[in-house]
């Protein structure tokens, strides 16, 4: 499984991010593209054509709830704010024709870092955790899970 986590540009310098400790523990597994408005990474749409790709986002049309028996080889995740993440969806149409994945958190996050967020999101290292331990790669998730609780108690 590979993840791509499409970064708004803020996102790289916040300390508060956790797409950098998904790339930490997956390595090649992973890969950050820097979210551009008018100009796509060709590298990722490259990814979207010859993979089986999904976008993990909560939308309410043509949603799939993401379980063990997914057929996509890849996920993108958009690493942004809430309302950033939003923009970003809505000025990417290249976006808009993938199957959505969403997931059903089986607890709530623990993320608290950040203001207004959503009450049943998760952060970017959360969802990356759970689409992990769906798959299978249950000892990378709890690395995640054990790297993104020591970065929150680092900037507490």
């Amino acid at each position: 499984m590979n993840i791509y986590l499409l970064t708004h540009s803020r996102e790289l310098g916040r300390k508060t991010n956790t797409g950098g400790l998904v790339k930490q523990i997956l390595g090649k597994q992973c890969s950050i593209f820097e979210w551009q408005r008018k100009q796509p990474n060709e590298e990722l749409l490259q990814h979207i054509q010859d993979e089986n790709v999904a976008l993990l986002y909560p939308h309410a049309d043509n949603q799939v709830l993401a379980t063990q028996n997914n057929p996509f080889d890849s996920y993108i995740l958009i690493d942004a704010t809430w309302q950033e993440a939003q923009k970003m969806y809505n000025h990417s149409p290249y976006l808009h024709e993938l199957p959505k994945v969403s997931l059903k958190p089986s607890s709530p996050s623990i993320y608290s870092l950040r203001r207004n967020q959503k009450e049943t999101g998760l952060c970017t290292a959360e969802c990356v955790s759970v689409l992990l331990n769906l798959s299978g790669h249950t000892k990378q998730a709890n690395i995640l899970d054990e790297k993104l609780i020591s970065h929150i108690k680092s900037l507490h």
